[in-house]
């Protein structure tokens, strides 16, 4: 797709997750940090607050780089309607793990395209939904767990693509790359929309 040195391809990320899934189809891209307060606006819900991120992030670097196509993306997970940010510490990265015990915990990812397209600036946007159904785990393996993984930056307290897969029943999703953090089969979608050759 992006072999062509004329396309200008830009992640509005700073996460090495997402980077790295992105370079899954295609190494020509550069990644710019988006200024945005990713403060959630009184009532707004799990998925809005995702789709609403994804597009502040796409379009505060879009307009620091006007002839590039943007890529914006944002996760939020939730178990019971109550929000999971990042852990930040094995603490709170065992205490969400508990909360999560037995139960499903839902993850939203949304991701948003903005490019220059006959003149006219195109935006486009998906989202994915899944489930990740949790089994009934005993305190010495949530702490083995954070332990050995240190998932202190994702959102849930675990990494599916590494050791945190053992502490599920199953995962429910139409495309498995949405839980790291880029659903790369709409970015696909979106790109190819936008006129860019994949594969």
């Amino acid at each position: 797709m992006t072999d062509s040195p004329a396309v200008d391809l830009v992640l509005a990320s700073t996460s090495r997750y997402r980077r790295k899934l992105l370079g899954r189809l295609t190494t020509r891209f550069r990644v710019v940090a988006p200024a945005v307060d990713e403060t959630r606006e009184p009532e707004e819900s799990p998925l809005g607050l995702a789709e609403r991120l994804a597009r502040a992030k796409a379009r505060a670097v879009s307009a620091a780089c006007p002839a590039a196509w943007v890529i914006g993306s944002d996760q939020v997970a939730e178990v019971d309607g109550r929000i999971l940010g990042k852990p930040g510490t094995g603490t709170a990265a065992c205490e969400q793990l508990r909360a999560s015990s037995g139960r499903v915990v839902r993850f939203h990812t949304a991701v948003c395209v903005i490019g220059c397209h006959g003149g006219h600036v195109r935006e486009q946007s998906a989202t994915d939904l899944t489930h990740v159904v949790f089994r009934s785990l005993k305190d010495d393996e949530i702490a083995r767990y954070v332990a050995r993984e240190n998932p202190l930056d994702c959102a849930g307290s675990f990494k599916a693509e590494g050791l945190g897969i053992t502490l599920f029943e199953r995962i429910e999703s139409s495309d498995p790359t949405a839980l790291i953090g880029l659903p790369l089969i709409a970015v696909a979608r979106l790109l190819r929309a936008a006129g860019m050759t994949l594969p």
